[in-house]
Order: C-alpha cells, then structure tokens, then sequence
C-alpha cells in the first residue's frame, strides 16, 4: 500500500513539474491568435510579468516611467547558469569597454539588445516581441536553448509606450467587425498628431544622443550601464514598402568599423536566408544610412554595438490593407516577419559570439588608445557657467568623460567660431575633454566642427556640433592634454545680507535665466530689463539684465521672496542699494522697460507639424514652466484671441489662413511668433511685410537656350543641389535689439531649408541677417548656397500696438539646440514690451 502510494505521488510530481514547465504562448496569455488584435501596452507589460514569473532564466527590470505614468521596461534572457549572474556578466562587459576597473573573466556572453515600437504608430513590432521572448524561454525551443548558452538577449518591448497606446486605442475605437483592407477606409487615416510621437510629440529615434525626453535619459541609462555588443531597432515605413534589413545605406560616418560594416553583411545575410526560405520581399542597402548620431542604431555604433535598424512595411496597415500591387498586408505576416529577424540575429550573434565580443573589446581598447579625428583635447570656453555646466550633464549622460582646467595653461588650437588656429589660455572653470577615453568616438562625431560626409544624399540632418549648438567658443587641440580637476561647480550664488535692496538684478544669458524670469512672474513679481548695457555695485551688466524693482513689488515681501526664489533655484542676483548707476540709464529711466506677463497660446492642431509644435509645448512646460494654452488652428479664427498676449504658430502648413482676425489682435497689442513655414504663410498677406527673397535670373542666359539633357538615374542627385538636410550657417546679429539680448553679434543657426526672405523696411528690424560665405558646416547643395546671400532670417514688424516676430528657422530644434533657446525666450518675453 506505501509502495503504491509513493508511485502515485511520484507521478503526480512529475505531471506537476511537466506543468510547470509550460510556458502560455502570448496567444494563449492574450486569449487571441498574432495579428487579430493590438495588444494595448498595459497587456504587453503584463505578459513580459507573466513570463519572468514562470520562466526560470529571465529577469525583468523596469527602469523609467513615461510623462502619461506608463512603464518602461526591459526583459533579460540568458541560459540558467548566466542569468544567476548577470551583473557579474555586466560589470565584465563594462571592464571591456575600460569603463570599470578589475579583472576581465573570460567566457563573456555575447549581448543582443532588441528595441521595439519607438514609433507608437509602428505598432506590429511589440506584437513580435511578446513572441520573440516566447521563443527564448520556450522550454520545447531547442535551437533558442542552444543560442542562449553564450549570449544574453534584452528585449525592449516598447520604447514609445504612449505614443503606441494613442495609436492603437485610434484603431480599436475605428475598425468595424472585420478590418477594412481598403487604403482610403479611416482606420488607415490617423488623426492629429498621430501615434508615431511621445506625449510631447517627439520623434524618440532621433533623441538618443540628446536625451530631452525622460524616456530616452532612463533608456540610454540603462544601454550605457550594459553597453550591447548588438543592438536593433525595429521599425516600420510605408505598408507598399518590403522589409529592409542592414546592411545599412550610405553615407556611413567614417568612425564606424570595418569590423561594424563587415558583421552587418554578416547578419543581413543570415536574414536573406530566412527571408529567401519563405518567399518574402526585402532590400538592403537602401535609404537608410548611418550618419546622425541620435538614432537607434547610429548612436549604439558610435559606442561600440553593432547598430542596427530593421523596417517592416506597415505604417496606417491596421489590421489589413490592400498594397498598391494589389496583395493584401496582414498584422499577422508583420509580426512573423520581425519575429523572423529578431530570432536570427539572435541566432548569428551567438554563433560569432566569440569574435563579437573579441571585436567589442577592439573597439574600446583603440578609443582609449587611438582615438579618431586629428584633436585630442576639446577645450570648451566657459563664458556662461550655466551653458557649460549643461552641456557637461550631456557628456555624463552619454558616458563621455570630462575635467576642468589646464592650470592657465597656454595651447594652441582650432577655434571652432573663427575657423582660424589659434592661441588660448585656458581658464581653471573651462571645460576639458581628452580623446583618450572608452567614449571617445561619441566624443568625436558630437564635436568635429565639420562632419565628412562621403554620399550627401542623407536620411537627416548633416550638422549638429555641440559648440554651435549650445553658442559656447571651442577650441580643438591635436595634443593630448588631461584636465587638472575632474570636477568643477557653478559657484554658488553668496548669501544676500543687504536685506533692503532698492532693486535685484539678474543675468540674461542662459535658460537658467529664463526659469528664474518665469518663476518671478508666476508669483505675480513685477519684473523688468535694461534695455542698454550699465554699470552698477561694480559689476558690468549686459541689455536684457532682468531689474527686480521694490517699486511695483510693495504689496509682497520683496526682499524675501526674491531672495529666497533666487536661492531656490541656486541663482545668483545682485542687489542694488540705489537706482542711480555708474554708468548707462538710470533705473527708473525710459531704457528700463517693464515686463508684462504674457499670456501664451500655442498653435496645435490639424496641418500643424506636431514635433515642431511639440518642442514648444515642452519648452514651456518641463524646461522653463511656464504655463501654455494649446489652441487649434481650425479654432483661431473662432476664439477669443484678446485672451492673448503672444500666440505661437510653429512649423506646418497655413494654406487657408485667414490673417484678417489675427491683424486685429495684432494691432490691438498682441505679439504673433512665427516659425519656419509659419513664416511663409503670412507672406503676401496683407500688412505683413515679409517678403520671400527671389533669386535673380542672369540676364546673360538665353531665354530660348535649349533645354538641359538630364540624365534618369543621376536624378535624384541632381535633386540635392537645391537641397539642405540640416546644416549651420552663421548669422550677423544686432544684439542691441530685444530679439538677440543676451547673444554676441553673431548666432549659428541650424537650417533645414534654403528659405531666405528680402530686408524689412525701414520702420521694421532685421536683427538675424546672413550674408555671401555664411556656411560653416553640414550639407547645403549649391544652388542652394548660391540662394542663402544677403537676406534676413530674424526679423521683427512692427503692426499698430503690436508685432510680428519671424523665425525662419526652428530656434528649439529636438530641443538640443541649445542656443535657440534664449533666442525663442527673447521672443516671448522681451519683444514688444
């Protein structure tokens, strides 16, 4: 009788550890088969829960939150024996790149990072994830068993959780009982903004390196604590596209690897021969290159992965929609074909595991060793400690490695704003960056003056270095120099003791000074500016100084809450015992100008461009908080726009605007900021006086010349002489105007097109102008560096009571133009007033 109960029980374990064994498939957890349904984010997450609960060689981590409260989460997969030790693994993947000290252990896995759904309207690649990680921990997958015993996988199922959920809760509040393959049905036709942003409506892809969304700083966060030996990036582009698959298009920059171009072959490759199996449309090669460093896959080559982007055809596909080769596109085959890829890079990777990650530690032994590019010491001048300690949290985000001082040392390098070399002694509060460090390609690629570009036909902008962006002079220096402190701090501000002051004074300099501004007026602080330079309590201050009055301000306790505000937010004032100064105006002169407090909308909504006007909103909102009133543009002429002081059209397309409403609240007092095709808008609008600058015709060509024989195949390169995919051209300022307070006479701007406008006339200001030879950097073709002479680009009109400011170009580009943004404030707050 025991014996036979004893057998039972052995049984009934044995059935219970088969059941445990079992792993719910993602259609079993969800309750439906791939591709009938999208799968809401809250459900992604749970099933990635569900898994690190059953599987044994898993763990899941969450390490951020979006700005709507979603989470941001990462699974890691490895064979039973690495997943025990999986920090060790990290600490000694970090030792190989030099980015931790100790003894390197042999045997490291290989670690392949794979990134889904950055854009939310790109949805199928969630649904893939789910089921790649079902693969992985598949107890009856054999082939995945055998991959995992020398690789670590991380899978990131969602990069854009918010953006996703906008998308598909679109589409599950549209479709009917069956999807409708037809393109022109609504459920292929998204709404305003659309899915493929983040709540403030920027593009994630491009904010890797730059990091102004909080989802992109705790993921980069996370990458540079692990530093993948692969990553991919799974996208979609339009539904009658194919699947694309690396290797990459050109231009490639020239930092990356020869070993980075060859095992992308490698991996494409191994993708061709699933996708060859199944019959299935791919290309390689093709539109997207490796050049802008704040994509998914550049960023990760730039810091030693080999970076990747894999693209599925499918944006607006739904459920099903019908190519125009009249074959219908299904969810379902979507997920299949980025299941596919996910799993064979997988596969690739842990067969090369050894060489990967032997190539990985090349990497960072030759960026430590010989770091590329002729400079080895960037030396950034400290002219605002505000800018300059920002732009040392960029470099801390990013790993990259820096110090302070050279011990007033003399050197001689290449000054990036006069292009000349030069010398310069540098200060102990200088920022200094030596090449010779594990970071030192990112290092390279954000700071070259002049980035070479081999193939200009590029998917992004062609320019983007950092002491352009952020207005800071630099010098670049072909000795190795290490800084004399590793750590420097703003000093902080002195304790005021005066607590009687006749007015407080603040810098206008930095958007540090345009917090301070904003948290002054939120507390109804009446706060002017000095509209011409002075002197006063020994110190030199610039026009655009901010003037704290007791005047005005006696309803409050001046004294202390000024202060206190100041210190709060670790700002430095300096208070005055009396309105007459040393030299300038007077405080209490005309050249003093009061501040009114704006009341600000911004223009959203329906043909607007949502990243642009998405810049804004955030600028606003987490940058400067300072409050903003989102209006639609179909709404403008239906609303009360006396409500408004300043009115914000960003980038996008005005073609019925009808200007008579916005005249009237112009000349009422109002102030109309316009931005890039805002811009266009409003010319040959009656009583706006800006004017598109013609190119003139050379008189000489004969007008009955025969025409120009063009060749087919070179079309699209002859379409980029009239082209410019992002890149700087220096402006002439006048800095005595409210528009350029706080700047030197000169301001580099990032353009992304060739649209110049004729001078304003005399009863209007040209503050921004370009002139013949303003190019610095980035790629302009040259017709359309011929167009760029001699014209305006920053300009204020001055219409009855109010004014118009023209910005032709994005001031607060992906918010990592740092520099625009005091340029911006200065439109919002100081102009007009």
């Amino acid at each position: 009788m025991l014996k036979r109960l004893f057998v039972i029980v052995i049984i009934a374990l044995c059935c219970q550890s088969v059941s445990a064994q079992h792993i719910q498939s993602p259609a079993e957890f969800l309750g439906y088969r791939a591709g009938e349904k999208f799968t809401p984010h809250y459900r992604v997450v749970e099933y990635f829960k569900y898994v690190s609960g059953v599987a044994g060689n898993v763990k899941l981590q969450q390490f951020g939150i979006t700005n709507e409260g979603r989470p941001l989460i990462a699974m890691f997969i490895a064979s039973d024996d690495n997943i025990k030790r999986l920090e060790e693994i990290r600490q000694n993947n970090l030792r190989l790149a030099g980015m931790e000290n100790g003894t390197i252990m042999p045997n490291q896995p290989a670690i392949t990072w794979l990134s889904y759904n950055v854009h939310g309207n790109e949805p199928a690649s969630s649904e893939a994830a789910m089921w790649t990680l079902f693969d992985l921990v598949d107890p009856a997958n054999t082939a995945t068993k055998e991959w995992l015993k020398n690789s670590v996988v991380v899978i990131d199922p969602c990069l854009n959780p918010d953006g996703r959920d906008r998308y598909t809760n679109f589409y599950n509040s549209v479709r009917g009982m069956l999807p409708d393959a037809s393109p022109t049905s609504r459920e292929h036709l998204e709404p305003w903004p659309g899915g493929r942003v983040n709540h403030y409506y920027f593009d994630l892809n491009r904010d890797w390196a730059w990091q102004a969304q909080k989802e992109t700083q705790a993921r980069v966060a996370l990458f540079n604590r692990w530093l993948p030996q692969v990553h991919v990036d799974f996208h979609e582009q339009g539904y009658n596209n194919p699947y694309y698959f690396a290797p990459a298009a050109e231009p490639y920059h020239k930092d990356i690897t020869q070993w980075q171009r060859d095992f992308q072959v490698t991996i494409g490759k191994n993708n061709a021969r699933h996708f060859d199996e199944n019959g299935w449309m791919y290309f390689t090669k093709q539109e997207f290159d490796l050049l802008y460093p704040s994509y998914g896959d550049t960023y990760p080559l730039y810091s030693g992965s080999i970076g990747m982007t894999y693209e599925q055809g499918g944006i607006g596909a739904g459920l099903a929609v019908v190519t125009r080769n009249g074959d219908t596109l299904t969810l379902a085959q979507r997920i299949a074909h980025h299941r596919t890829t996910g799993l064979s890079t997988v596969e690739i990777v842990s067969q090369n595991a050894t060489k990967v990650v032997d190539e990985f530690k090349k990497f960072y032994d030759n960026s430590r060793q010989n770091p590329p590019g002729v400079y080895k010491t960037y030396v950034i001048k400290n002219d605002n400690n505000e800018k300059v300690n920002e732009m040392a949290k960029m470099f801390a985000r990013n790993g990259i490695q820096y110090g302070y001082g050279l011990n007033n040392k003399s050197i001689t390098g290449y000054n990036y704003f006069t292009g000349a070399t030069e010398q310069y002694t540098v200060n102990p509060n200088d920022l200094v960056v030596n090449a010779y460090q594990p970071k030192s390609v990112l290092l390279h690629v954000l700071l070259e003056p002049k980035t070479f570009i081999p193939d200009s036909a590029t998917y992004d902008i062609t320019a983007w270095a950092l002491p352009y962006a952020y207005g800071l002079k630099a010098y670049g220096i072909k000795e190795s120099y290490k800084p004399s402190a590793s750590s420097w701090s703003v000093p902080k501000p002195q304790p005021i003791t005066n607590t009687r002051a006749y007015a407080y004074v603040s810098a206008w300099q930095s958007i540090a000074d345009v917090r301070f501004l904003s948290a002054l007026l939120k507390k109804k602080i009446k706060v002017r500016y000095a509209e011409i330079p002075f002197e006063a309590a020994g110190k030199k201050f610039t026009a655009g100084s901010l003037l704290i009055t007791r005047a005005g301000n006696e309803k409050i306790d001046f004294d202390r809450v000024v202060t206190q505000t100041a210190a709060d937010m670790g700002h430095e004032i300096t208070p005055l015992s009396s309105g007459f100064v040393d030299k300038g105006s007077d405080i209490g002169s005309d050249d003093v100008r009061f501040i009114r407090q704006p009341r600000v909308a911004l223009v959203s909504g329906d043909g607007i461009n949502s990243e642009a006007m998405g810049e804004v909103w955030h600028f606003f909102e987490q940058q400067i908080g300072y409050p903003v009133s989102l209006i639609r543009y179909q709404d403008i002429n239906r609303i009360k726009l006396n409500d408004f002081d300043v009115i914000v059209m960003p980038d996008g397309r005005y073609n019925d605007l009808s200007s008579d409403n916005l005249q009237s609240w112009i000349r009422d007092g109002g102030k109309l900021i316009a931005i890039e095709n805002a811009v266009a808008a409003l010319v040959e609008k009656k009583g706006f006086n800006i004017k598109k600058k013609e190119n003139k015709k050379d008189d000489k060509v004969d007008a009955k010349s025969k025409p120009v024989i063009k060749i087919y195949a070179d079309r699209n390169r002859d379409a980029i002489r009239s082209s410019i995919p992002g890149a700087i051209f220096k402006l002439n300022m006048d800095n005595t105007h409210p528009l350029a307070f706080g700047f030197p006479n000169y301001y580099y701007s990032l353009k992304l097109s060739d649209d110049i406008y004729e001078l304003l006339g005399e009863d209007d200001w040209n503050v921004g102008t370009i002139e013949k030879n303003s190019y610095v950097a980035g790629f302009a073709g040259v017709q359309s560096k011929q167009k760029l002479n001699s014209g305006l680009l920053l300009g204020v009109q001055s219409l009855g009571r109010g004014s118009v400011v023209y910005l032709v170009d994005d001031p607060l580009f992906r918010s990592f133009w740092e520099n625009g943004k005091l340029l911006f404030s200065n439109a919002v707050f100081m102009v007009g007033q």
